[in-house]
């Protein structure tokens, strides 16, 4: 990593905090197709954010200045960092009066960054990489296909580090411009984004989902062996953002910001008393964490704006293939989170049938959506009572009688009586692991027989962890 580039500060700022930065690796193609997802949402947004962008060399904002020409009528400010080429300030698109260029020193290492920041009142994005050294690549050598160059970083929608890195950005364009730094101040400043506003994120998400599948169908790599890294890379980041969706959405929440965490646990308990599968458990577990994406409100889904009407056409040919929610409905668009669509569409049947949305009873429903059901009520029974001065074992019976209450009527009693051996085993002193969530476990918690992705060159890690 450049010493003294953003993202060198970012990681410094971040070293010994208890939510360290954890970088990942990701192809061109992928980045792409992520900062063209975000920025034509800007295009599509009223949102008119701070837009702070490096672009490594003049001639890579050049073949984009047109685009940007654009997406300076829906921003309020547009900071272009980037060593200047022939033709790099005199463009049209430059001369606009709310776009300023940053003329970097060559041997800025910010200059061999590629960034895009987005501050709006309604959402916040960001990508932040920098591009691999010839070291880097090894024995394999620098690509020669321009979709195949590497690139370390990340990507977020997370209000509090955006708003950070746009501070450190700020900070690095004092040095070249202090007028243009004082401007963005105060821009940033007037500029309020809320994690509480996470509705916004749904038109976001299913348009980085969107042009990352784009970006699949339009790979033209020599060999396929190298299309299918590529493809696996793209992949990988489809299913972070709806991770990184849930994740915000779980944050957003200041009386309960642990449920999918907590559920999580309790899912991976319980499946191995169930004596489950592992790829069962795995896809049980990646369930737990997106549950609350749609949890069956009769106010409009959080990610129903921005879903292809091609996705839903697709009308219910019986009871298994029930009408969908529509937040489960945006992750039909992946194939490989079909699976997960249908237990998440599903945890708001009742074991008697009069559940929602198809009135599925008894076995007809899922196992991991009965499961998924029964524990997530439990956590939030807990969670109610945490704040309270009973004894952990006190609150854990009391959030087990209540769901025995209703189970035969609304969970499955089988597996309310398995929820009582893990309670007793709580009460004993059987410690769950805490689980703090990493949205990048969702590129290999998918099984084989269900997704045909491993662990490879896709992104390690990400914030937070």
């Amino acid at each position: 990593m450049l010493e003294g580039s953003i993202l060198q500060q970012l990681q410094t700022a971040h070293r010994h905090s208890t939510r360290p930065i954890r970088f990942g690796v990701y192809y061109k193609n992928t980045l792409v197709s992520l900062c063209h997802a975000l920025e034509d949402h800007i295009l599509a947004d009223d949102g008119t954010p701070l837009v702070i962008t490096a672009f490594q060399q003049g001639k890579w904002y050049l073949q984009e200045a047109q685009r940007y020409a654009d997406i300076a009528q829906r921003s309020r400010e547009i900071a272009i960092m980037a060593a200047p080429d022939t033709g790099f300030a005199e463009h049209p698109t430059s001369q606009l009066s709310n776009i300023d260029l940053v003329e970097l020193d060559p041997v800025d290492p910010v200059a061999q960054e590629w960034h895009l920041i987005i501050l709006s009142p309604q959402y916040t994005a960001m990508v932040i990489c920098q591009e691999l050294s010839e070291s880097d690549y090894g024995n394999a050598g620098v690509p020669t296909s321009d979709l195949e160059r590497k690139f370390y970083g990340l990507w977020t929608f997370e209000p509090e580090l955006v708003q950070e890195t746009v501070e450190i950005a700020i900070a690095h364009i004092k040095q070249y411009n202090s007028a243009l730094a004082e401007k963005l101040t105060n821009y940033k400043q007037a500029i309020i984004p809320s994690i509480a506003r996470t509705q916004k994120l749904g038109a976001v998400v299913s348009r980085v989902v969107d042009y990352l599948q784009t970006g699949q169908d339009n790979l033209s790599i020599p060999t396929a062996l190298r299309q299918q890294t590529l493809d696996r890379n793209l992949v990988s980041n489809e299913i972070q953002a709806f991770l990184r969706m849930a994740q915000l959405m779980d944050m957003a929440d200041v009386n309960n910001p642990m449920a999918a965490a907590e559920v999580v646990v309790l899912a991976e308990a319980m499946g191995q008393l169930l004596d489950l599968p592992a790829w069962q458990i795995k896809r049980l577990r990646l369930a737990a964490l997106l549950h609350r994406i749609d949890p069956l409100q009769k106010a409009e889904s959080v990610l129903t704006g921005g879903i292809s009407t091609r996705y839903q056409e697709d009308a219910p040919s019986s009871p298994l293939t029930c009408p969908l929610v529509p937040g489960a409905q945006v992750l039909r668009t992946m194939p490989r989170l079909r699976a997960v669509a249908q237990i998440i569409t599903h945890q708001t049947e009742w074991w008697n049938g009069t559940g929602e949305p198809a009135g599925l009873a008894g076995d007809a429903i899922p196992l991991e959506s009965r499961i998924l059901a029964l524990l997530a009520d439990f956590q939030w029974r807990v969670n109610q009572r945490k704040s309270s001065n009973q004894s952990r074992q006190e609150i854990f019976t009391q959030a087990l009688d209540e769901c025995r209450q209703q189970q035969s009527n609304r969970f499955d009693p089988k597996l309310v009586d398995t929820l009582a051996l893990l309670v007793m085993g709580l009460q004993q002193g059987l410690d769950l692991p805490q689980m703090t969530p990493k949205v990048s476990a969702g590129i290999w918690i998918l099984d084989s027989r269900w997704d045909s992705h491993s662990k490879t060159n896709e992104e390690i890690g990400s914030y937070p962890k």
